[in-house]
């Protein structure tokens, strides 16, 4: 195993603290699928996308991942992470997090519209983001979304990732093959 298959024990120290940290902070929380899945899962599972097939060994990427959700899902402020991951990994979080005072539906536009111009380091976050939720979609769907509402995120989310497009060859071909599956069964 090559070293760019590897993290150093720092970089593997970081990692860890976020696991921990997030899984703290979502320790009370559930997905919204028929098993009430550990939140925590999905953040972990962004990680691990990332990590294979997406092939990303950057450790700030890996870790921002891991904490995507703390800022827009629970009571984490940008200062916490900051003085606890440092400013590189705090940016990625915040670039990747919905502004909550504003409507669903402006949320939804807007990571339309800013997608194109994220980091290379949201734009990998995100991509594998949208991949798990769409793999929950086609695995374990929330259980309160109707066929229509899960055929809507599928197709809402194309047009969030067709600005994320360019960023890891691997990972789109991952979300292509997903979203097929859901469009054919969706329609």
């Amino acid at each position: 195993m090559g070293y760019k298959n590897r993290l150093t024990e720092g970089e593997s120290a970081v990692l860890l603290i976020a696991l921990e940290f997030a899984s703290d902070k979502h320790r009370d929380q559930k997905r919204r699928d028929r098993a009430g899945t550990p939140y925590i899962h999905h953040p972990i599972k962004v990680a691990q996308t990332l990590w294979n097939p997406g092939r990303i060994r950057n450790v700030h990427v890996l870790a921002a991942a891991v904490l995507h959700d703390t800022i827009e899902d629970t009571d984490t402020t940008c200062e916490e992470l900051n003085s606890l991951f440092g400013s590189e990994i705090t940016e990625l979080v915040k670039e990747v997090s919905d502004d909550k005072t504003l409507p669903k539906t402006e949320r939804k536009r807007r990571q339309i519209i800013n997608a194109p111009y994220k980091s290379r380091g949201a734009k990998l976050i995100k991509l594998a983001d949208k991949i798990c939720n769409l793999d929950d979609i086609l695995h374990a769907p929330p259980a309160d979304w109707s066929g229509r509402r899960c055929h809507e995120y599928v197709t809402w989310s194309a047009d969030v990732v067709s600005g994320l497009r360019g960023v890891n060859p691997a990972l789109e071909a991952v979300y292509d093959r997903i979203f097929a599956m859901l469009l054919k069964y969706y329609e």
